[in-house]
């Protein structure tokens, strides 16, 4: 079985001679090939408006893939030419080839590209040409993955009537595999699409190579997440065929965790292990995406553990595993005992991963986190990182960093939903005694002085967040992470404009604040079978349309939500302006949610909708499919709930 791993560069470039020491010590741990997302990370001869600023010249790529060829590493390059193809669109010259139209025919900014476009394999052929030298293994890899925009320009649907959707996918297939062999490369390919359109398996050329992925702990079989997480077998319809089948688990992070979910990633990667075993697979590849909020070593450590399932069977509980990772990616020689310390602190984080739409929204809207939950959990989480903070310091500097950030985080959360309950207090008191009430202005001083005390906890999320960059990018970019402080500056400058602004009129209590709405709805949504449901609070406008307040998609990105049934209740909250403001709510997407508990609250008064219960929980949506090819289209509602909450009492 061939080991191999990725590096996604798609999302960030890491500095060139990091990424080339990588390279002997990954050839020390048994990986025998290296794959490189791409997208426009590198500078194309043949389309040279693709690649973005930082972008890799053609001459450095080359000299990446001649170290990895003197580490005894061969290269394949992954060259995205159906989903993933924003790279391609976003060039004014190329946007033609989007398979999503407006109504006037003309191509939308966003989309994918439309295999018939009759400009589509003469780009896929400069692309697949300039990468031909860089193809050390012999083969290419060209994406295909989560194209679920396939159908909907003309040219396809009028194939599509002819020879179905399958067919059409298989089409694309065979026009890129006949490119490719031209080139004397062999065709590599994502196989997700094929849990959608299996009939397309029988139509494609025997000698490509499929790619099954999948980035959750499973049993038999990996599963489905627009199943509903129902378990799916492509090994052997595949072998069938006569196709080559590998293995993918995934070592980093989902979007924008600053922390690899230590212990899931390695049960991942276990799962696969031992499938790949099963099923006598070519090879397995530990992916590796979107790691621009992770230091760069991190998901490099958790490939080190990795390695320990070939090179130490004998040793390969995760404790170990991810021993031996820390053991050999420390800058400089650590005991085992310390690597053994740094994997027990590392696994013990899991409990407080910062993941899921609901976590990150705050990243976004310091607004949308005024909920009913309580702190403690938040408070439990504060205290582990504080303390893991000091215990980490000078050492393991990629995951010292890390934590400090991920401790930042832990300190805003408590911050951001301690000043909703005391805005919530502050107004209970204005309408108790009015703007004059004793306790105002105290609480209005002390939290200037928290948010002063914030400000500190928000230096040491820089410090740490460009630590975690600088290490392996380029020192004049700012990262995401940086962003994302950046963007909390902001809102703490607001905050601080408006605590100065109530202090002179206690009356703006009422108001909108930083923190939370004049009113702010609140309800539960039991993610009762995960797939990809999006959860919607809509308002309507003086015209008759509605407007989204905000959306929210179910997805937690944690091993437990990846089932088919789970007990998953999460909180939805959203500013608004007024009571008398006509809401509703919608699911989108895939998969049924349900409803309840929901109430309007300015923190004095709480409102309940007419005609809906306390206790009563509310079906929205369709099940999720078990086959075929999803009907997904975000914009578009799969049940609504209006809501009409009665006045509050006058004053």
């Amino acid at each position: 079985m061939i080991r191999a791993f990725q590096w996604d560069l798609a999302r960030q470039v890491e500095r060139l001679g990091w990424l080339r020491t990588q390279l002997p010590r990954y050839a020390d741990w048994g990986y025998q090939e290296l794959y490189l997302h791409l997208e426009d990370a590198v500078a194309y001869p043949s389309l040279p408006g693709v690649a973005r600023a930082d972008a890799y010249t053609y001459r450095e790529f080359e000299t990446l893939v001649a170290a990895a060829d003197r580490a005894g590493i061969r290269v394949v390059p992954i060259v995205n030419l159906l989903g993933h193809t924003q790279y391609l669109l976003k060039v004014p010259a190329l946007r033609d080839l989007n398979e999503r139209r407006a109504p006037d025919g003309s191509p939308l900014a966003q989309g994918q590209i439309c295999p018939l476009h009759p400009r589509t394999l003469e780009v896929a052929a400069k692309l697949l040409h300039d990468m031909r030298p860089f193809c050390t293994a012999g083969k290419v890899h060209v994406g295909l993955d989560e194209s679920f925009h396939l159908g909907l320009h003309p040219l396809s649907r009028a194939e599509i009537a002819r020879i179905g959707l399958a067919g059409h996918f298989a089409g694309h297939v065979n026009r890129l595999h006949r490119l490719t062999h031209g080139l004397g490369l062999r065709l590599g390919l994502w196989a997700d699409m094929l849990y959608h359109l299996p009939e397309a398996i029988p139509q494609l050329p025997a000698d490509i190579i499929t790619y099954d992925w999948y980035y959750y702990p499973f049993g038999r079989h990996p599963r489905v997440e627009l199943f509903n997480f129902a378990e799916r077998d492509l090994a052997t319809p595949l072998r069938a065929r006569g196709i080559e089948y590998w293995g993918c688990p995934m070592n980093g992070a989902f979007r924008h965790e600053p922390l690899p979910v230590f212990g899931e990633r390695l049960a991942n990667i276990r799962a696969w292990w031992e499938r790949c075993q099963r099923t006598q697979a070519a090879g397995m590849l530990v992916t590796s995406w979107e790691a621009s909020r992770l230091a760069a070593e991190l998901p490099v450590t958790v490939d080190a553990a990795a390695a320990g399932l070939w090179l130490e069977p004998e040793k390969s509980d995760t404790v170990d595993l991810l021993t031996r990772g820390f053991q050999q990616t420390a800058a400089s020689k650590i005991s085992r005992a310390a690597a053994r310390e740094l994997a027990r602190t590392a696994l013990a984080a899991d409990a407080g991963a910062f993941a899921g739409y609901a976590r990150w929204e705050i990243n976004d809207r310091w607004d949308l986190s005024a909920g009913r939950e309580g702190l403690s959990s938040y408070e439990r989480e504060l205290a582990f990182f504080n303390r893991q903070t000091a215990r980490t310091a000078g050492r393991a500097a990629a995951f010292a960093a890390s934590l400090r950030f991920r401790r930042y985080l832990a300190v805003r959360d408590v911050f951001v939903r301690k000043n909703v309950r005391s805005v919530f207090q502050l107004r209970r008191w204005l309408a108790q005694g009015g703007p004059t009430h004793p306790r105002i202005k105290p609480a209005l001083l002390a939290l200037r002085t928290e948010a002063q005390e914030f400000g500190r906890a928000w230096r040491d999320g820089r410090s740490a967040a460009r630590a975690m960059w600088t290490r392996t990018r380029d020192r004049a970019v700012r990262g995401p992470n940086e962003t994302l402080l950046a963007a909390d500056a902001d809102r703490l400058s607001s905050w601080r404009e408006w605590l100065a602004s109530v202090a002179a009129r206690p009356e703006l209590l009422r108001a909108a604040t930083p923190v939370c709405g004049a009113w702010q709805l609140r309800f539960l949504v039991w993610n009762f079978a995960p797939a990809l449901q999006k959860v919607v609070v809509e308002q309507r406008q003086s015209d008759g349309t509605w407007a989204v307040l905000h959306g929210r998609f179910t997805i937690e990105f944690r091993a437990a939500a990846a089932r088919p049934r789970t007990p998953l209740r999460r909180e939805f909250t959203v500013p608004i302006d007024s009571p008398s403001a006509r809401l509703r709510l919608a699911v989108r997407g895939i998969g049924q949610v349900r409803l309840g508990q929901v109430e309007l609250t300015d923190g004095v008064t709480r409102l309940r909708p007419r005609h809906w219960p306390s206790a009563l929980r509310k079906l929205l949506g369709r099940p999720a499919p078990q086959r075929g090819f999803p009907e997904l289209d975000l914009q578009v509602n799969q049940g609504e709930l209006p809501l009409a909450f009665p006045p509050p009492p006058a004053s």
